[in-house]
């Protein structure tokens, strides 16, 4: 029975997915970002279980590949989707008006190379190469989330959500290394990026509550790009 148990929290993950796919495309962005937060819980939980258990199996890393990518592939597509729906659309674009939204889907797409690519890839045991999906699918839910009313009133607000489905298409499969939550040991000097950003989460999740989330996920790739690359310059 123990075996089954991790696969169980794995579909729990999909589950959210689905929950959280409904729920965005009816613009209900609050119950969107509940569930996909919850979807995490539950991504978090299932590799830690297996580990714990000692029960992990070729099929839970794939039925995992499965869950995250309608978690924190679909579910986002889904969000930018009704986002770009409901924005004012441009003269200059009008007669696109109809195609525009489904570009949202490349998120989708892009999430599941990301996904292939991070089972092959054994680079990826202490860091990340390129952005992982829920941070990408955090960051939409949030934005959804806290700036609905700010991005559903500007006509302009259509040239930022394809530059931003394009860049976060980009992060998602490119070589920039991004450091993970993940601690060797506890050393402040070899773990001082995180627990820097971690303090920095707290602090600002206790002020601006999730609305802070899609601030925190930018600060995420900034500092990755700049430090952790830096590092791996230097050590070069």
């Amino acid at each position: 029975m123990k075996k089954h148990i991790p696969n169980i929290i794995t579909c729990c993950n999909l589950i959210c997915g689905a929950f959280a796919t409904y729920w965005a495309f009816r613009a209900d962005y609050s119950m969107a970002l509940a569930f996909i937060i919850t979807g995490a819980v539950f991504d978090f939980f299932d590799g830690f279980v297996a580990r714990l258990l000692n029960v992990s199996s070729p099929m839970g890393k794939e039925l995992d590949s499965l869950a995250d990518d309608i978690t924190f592939g679909m579910a986002p597509a889904a969000i930018v989707f009704s986002l770009l729906k409901s924005v004012p659309v441009p003269d200059s674009v009008q007669g696109f008006c109809d195609y525009i939204p489904f570009a949202a889907f490349l998120i989708a797409a892009f999430s599941g190379y990301r996904l292939a690519k991070f089972n092959l890839d054994e680079r990826q045991t202490l860091g990340f190469i390129g952005l992982p999906t829920p941070a990408n699918a955090l960051f939409w839910a949030s934005l959804a989330y806290s700036y609905e009313t700010a991005i559903e009133s500007s006509s302009k607000s259509i040239y930022f959500l394809l530059a931003g489905v394009l860049i976060s298409c980009w992060l998602l499969v490119s070589e920039v290394p991004m450091f993970a939550l993940k601690f060797k040991s506890f050393g402040v000097r070899e773990n001082l990026l995180r627990f820097v950003y971690i303090l920095l989460c707290i602090i600002l999740l206790v002020f601006m509550g999730w609305a802070a989330i899609v601030w925190l996920i930018a600060v995420y790739i900034v500092l990755s790009i700049f430090f952790v690359r830096r590092h791996r310059r230097g050590r070069g």
